[in-house]
């Protein structure tokens, strides 16, 4: 009911569309031409069959409101793609005005998108005073069930509604023990039965089966349970033990894939990102210009030696780049494949390098590596390639820092993790951050990562 009422608003939006830029380009919102009325009914002919193909008619709940609006924007371009193609093909593009139909495509897409925007949040709001929602079942151990209780409760807008646990990890054949203890004021079932009744009786409309992929026997046992009824059987795959992040669903040559370690973000997501860099790395170079002359001159006064301080560091996806710094200890040769961290009172360190080490002024070149687009302004800070080669195996998820570009400051530093790691724990830690900064990335955050250094983050006790 909801859907056909849909699309034959979707429809009139079209009609009403060309009327109103009909009145807009002549004054006259009735006489049409064939031609536009043509074109109108064609677009309400594809409105109603394409639009079902994309999607747009489907169900959103629990869905990002600006997925919804993208798909719906690109199936109507599409719809109005084809109308020009057809327009062009009967050779009747001269007998249409262009403003006509440059006017009625906007109004038309925006009167339908509006619309369903309009509609979605209406919806959210009262999804969220507890009307208009599905009942749900969920099937899984008590920790990965908690967790998904606790999304349901920060999601209210969604419209799902737990109604009881099924522990898997505590399952009772006969019966002795029905019930276990509550789970965020619900009913823990231990006994399948009693849960296999408790859906049907008061008509659950979904049973989420918050399961590991091991336990394939247990899916097929819930799926042949429930083969005769009209519930809707979902599997949510506990993948915490195999994965470091976000587990997204993805189309790999048609075939559903569940990522368990791949890059995180999407090109288009990082656009904001990847252009902050670039200007904000060529406005701080002009800036700091008059700062690079005088460090200059001061590193070739107190030592022999280059200015700059050039070593390999591991990019995105660990691909190898010369980072830049400016020259802080005196010129000294290690054995290969060995990195000796600078110590505090080190005798390499020069008096000048020891300031710009404890100021992070030594790090200002790194701007050139953000301009190349070798890194970026705010990532997690790039290690030496002997100090990545010991801690990959000792540190978990430490070689997922290089999933996306490392950063002249991170959330690492701001919160006061700089300077050498002599100990793993510290390591850790350090590591900890950047994977909570990649797990939460946004560019508010970064933003926010910015700010921070600028006013706290140059100077720390534990740069030498």
């Amino acid at each position: 009911m909801f859907r056909n009422t849909a699309r034959c608003l979707d429809a009139l939006f079209v009609i009403a569309g060309g009327l109103l830029a009909h009145w807009m380009r002549f004054s006259t919102p009735i006489a049409l031409s064939d031609t536009e009325r043509l074109l109108i009914a064609f677009n309400c002919v594809l409105v109603l069959l394409l639009f079902p193909g994309f999607g747009v008619y489907d169900t959103w709940r629990g869905k990002a409101l600006s997925s919804m609006l993208a798909r719906v924007a690109a199936a109507w371009l599409v719809v109005v793609a084809t109308a020009l193609v057809l327009a062009f093909t009967l050779h009747r593009m001269d007998a249409v005005s262009r403003l006509w139909f440059g006017y009625s495509t906007l109004i038309s897409g925006a009167l339908i998108v509006v619309t369903k925007c309009v509609v979605h949040v209406a919806l959210r709001s009262v999804r969220r005073r507890g009307m208009n929602f599905r009942t749900v079942a969920i099937v899984g151990a008590p920790g990965f069930s908690r967790t998904l209780l606790a999304h349901l409760e920060h999601a209210p807008q969604a419209g799902f509604k737990p109604v009881c646990v099924f522990d898997t990890s505590d399952t009772r054949i006969d019966g002795a023990s029905a019930y276990g203890a509550r789970m965020k004021r619900l009913p823990v079932l231990t006994d399948l039965n009693t849960f296999v009744n408790k859906v049907r009786d008061e008509h659950v409309n979904e049973v989420w089966l918050a399961l590991p992929l091991s336990e394939e026997h247990t899916i097929y046992r819930f799926t042949r349970l429930f083969r005769n009824d009209f519930v809707n059987l979902r599997f949510i795959p506990d993948v915490r033990s195999l994965s470091l992040f976000n587990h997204a669903l993805v189309d790999v040559v048609g075939l559903p894939t569940l990522n368990l370690s791949a890059t995180p973000f999407s090109s288009p997501q990082m656009w904001p990102k990847l252009i902050f860099d670039r200007l904000f790395a060529a406005a701080a170079l002009l800036a700091l210009a008059p700062v690079f002359v005088v460090l200059a001159i001061g590193i070739k006064l107190t030592s022999p030696g280059p200015v700059f301080f050039r070593q390999t560091r591991k990019g995105v996806d660990g691909q190898p780049f010369a980072i830049y710094k400016f020259r802080s200890m005196t010129v000294h040769h290690e054995a290969h494949g060995q990195i000796t961290q600078a110590t505090r009172h080190d005798a390499r360190v020069t008096k000048l390098g020891g300031f710009m080490r404890r100021t992070s002024l030594d790090e200002l070149p790194q701007f050139l590596n953000v301009l190349l687009g070798q890194m970026s302004v705010v990532g997690p800070r790039p290690h030496a390639v002997e100090h990545d080669d010991l801690y990959k195996d000792q540190v978990y998820g430490y070689m997922y820092r290089y999933r996306i570009k490392p950063g002249i400051t991170g959330w690492a530093q701001v919160n006061g993790y700089r300077g050498a790691t002599t100990k793993v724990e510290k390591m850790e830690a350090r590591v900890k951050f950047d994977l909570f900064y990649i797990h939460n990335w946004s560019f508010w955050f970064d933003m926010k990562i910015v700010l921070i250094t600028i006013f706290k983050g140059f100077v720390g006790h534990n740069a030498f």
